[in-house]
């Protein structure tokens, strides 16, 4: 093993199906699982359903039905999904699990005793109407720092984390009603003590994307305040403190606990030292723009808070992506679900179109056209036109038989150079790049093809011809090694075909070496596509 990697994935809320803006945020992460894994690096790549907190029971008490229910049903179709996506989670679990809940519980106990949670009487948000103390994110108003709207939780519009009493002309978010304040006792995080250390990690982290630099130091800027760990709410893990009986951990605080709750469940599973682990990989966390503070500022409290536990090393975070040049809207239909994709669309086209077209330094847009197009133009026209042209012809004119050939010094440097340049950019999230340089080498690859016309040199020069599809060959083995993080199926079906591993490292497929009868790798997409599916979503949005 050359390294010891954690990679912590995103956990999706389990109210509703994920739709591709979620596709965009959580995909990197399983292409780092990939790449490391190729590297033989020892990999630990975690999430989970986050399957707790109001909205859950608002919707459970709408549908006359279980939280736990509409929770264990999304949580399902979650893991549908990923498993049609090739999604490859050592461990992906849910915050509603019996060794999820005592983790958190035992973690809570032990900030209690160390002193990091304290007791403070506040003034929670209680909605007459609804008969209720309100969550944070059930309160809105305007935000105190730049005026927009916004929920009592946090500011989608500056990314300040805010508690709901600090909304100017708050109004319940379940009526409309404006809601008033009534005492409560609470259990608060004591980030402030922190300060100096979080300052000093979020500015020595250069390393990261530019919109978690820039997020979490505006936080800091804005003044870091501690934060409610309890709450009083309906529906999550019980608070482990006497006299705290029908209040709540609150979702923040234990969701982002499931790392640490499904790594060290993975370690007992595996027989390893799970401190061990924690404490010697390195960390990346994948997630969308709006979870930057919970992983860059929240996270790191919590661990310091406990003491003796590594801090994140990469933050790997989404911008956001729109649909169709306008913004998602679940609650308007305006999304393209991820069931609905996977049905009726290849896996290895849509992680591949994430890969290169996704939000990683400014929003990206999902339209039905450049979806269509990208995989007609370059998987289809470029990359699967190279690799079946040239394994077609060796079936055809050669008995299935790779033909004798050398490995030309440009095609070496360059493929040499290729892994490197891959490589650098998959481990510093640039994957928009990584996908860019690999098509070049596809590229590449189709000029020199057509270059040397091995059509014609296969009567007038044999030999010729023969080097000539040796040395695509080769091209085509490690092109599927560097596509295999994003393109899983596609580049199985190569490396079997050339009888290659997927570890990451130089391949050579030997003269002689007998190619199976090969298939298209990818079917073309009708562009009629196009218009039937943007009726069809036209029809149930906006």
């Amino acid at each position: 093993m050359n390294r010891k990697v954690l990679i912590g994935g995103a956990w999706p809320y389990a109210n509703g199906s994920l739709h591709v803006g979620h596709m965009a945020a959580l995909l990197p992460g399983d292409i780092l699982a990939r790449y490391h894994r190729a590297n033989g690096d020892q990999v630990i790549y975690i999430s989970g359903s986050d399957c707790h907190g109001t909205p859950i029971a608002i919707r459970a008490q709408k549908e006359k039905r279980p939280p736990a229910d509409i929770a264990e049903d999304y949580h399902r179709e979650f893991k549908e999904c990923f498993e049609k996506l090739n999604f490859t989670y050592e461990m992906y679990g849910n915050t509603m699990s019996g060794y999820h809940e005592e983790f958190v519980k035992d973690f809570f106990r032990e900030l209690i005793e160390n002193g990091s949670l304290y007791e403070k009487q506040i003034q929670q948000v209680y909605c007459e109407t609804c008969q209720k103390f309100l969550p944070d994110r059930y309160v809105t108003g305007i935000c105190p720092v730049c005026g927009a709207e916004a929920r009592g939780d946090q500011c989608d519009e500056c990314g300040a984390l805010l508690e709901p009493e600090r909304l100017v002309k708050m109004r319940c978010a379940i009526c409309g009603h404006t809601p008033s304040l009534k005492p409560s006792k609470q259990l608060y995080l004591d980030i402030v003590r922190f300060k100096t250390e979080l300052e000093a990690f979020v500015k020595q982290h250069e390393n990261w994307r530019v919109n978690a630099q820039n997020e979490s130091l505006k936080y800091l800027e804005s003044g870091l305040q501690d934060r409610a760990a309890t709450r009083d709410i309906d529906w999550g893990i019980d608070v482990p403190k006497s006299d705290y009986e029908g209040k709540k951990i609150y979702v923040w605080f234990e969701a982002v606990l499931g790392y640490l709750s499904m790594t060290k469940l993975y370690c007992e599973k595996n027989g390893m030292d799970f401190y061990d682990f924690w404490n010697n990989s390195y960390h990346y966390y994948v997630h969308g723009k709006d979870n930057i503070p919970f992983h860059t500022i929240i996270l790191p409290a919590l661990l310091l808070s406990k003491g003796n536990l590594h801090l994140p090393d990469m933050i790997v975070s989404s911008e956001y992506m729109t649909l169709e040049g306008k913004k998602i809207s679940t609650s308007k239909n305006w999304a393209i679900w991820m069931p609905y994709l996977l049905e009726n669309y290849n896996s290895d086209s849509i992680r591949l179109f994430f890969a290169a077209n996704g939000p990683e330094s400014k929003d990206s847009d999902f339209s039905w056209s450049s979806f269509i197009n990208f995989h007609n133009s370059q998987l289809l026209g470029a990359y699967s036109n190279f690799v079946n042209r040239t394994l077609a012809f060796v079936n055809k004119y050669n008995d299935d038989i790779v033909y004798d050939g050398e490995l030309e010094t440009e095609i070496q440097i360059l493929i040499n150079n290729t892994y490197k340049k891959v490589s650098d950019s998959i481990e510093r999230g640039s994957f928009r790049n990584a996908i860019q340089v690999l098509f070049e080498l596809v590229n590449y690859g189709n000029k020199y093809y057509d270059l040397n016309k091995p059509w014609i040199t296969r009567t007038e020069d044999p030999k010729i011809c023969g080097n000539t599809i040796f040395n695509c060959i080769q091209i085509i083995a490690n092109l599927a090694v560097m596509f295999h993080p994003f393109t899983p199926e596609s580049s199985s079906t190569i490396e079997k075909w050339l009888g290659i591993d997927n570890k990451w490292a130089i391949k050579e497929v030997p003269t002689g070496w007998k190619i199976p009868k090969v298939t298209l790798l990818y079917e073309r997409i009708d562009k009629k596509r196009v218009n039937i599916e943007l009726d069809r979503l036209k029809g149930s949005g906006f």
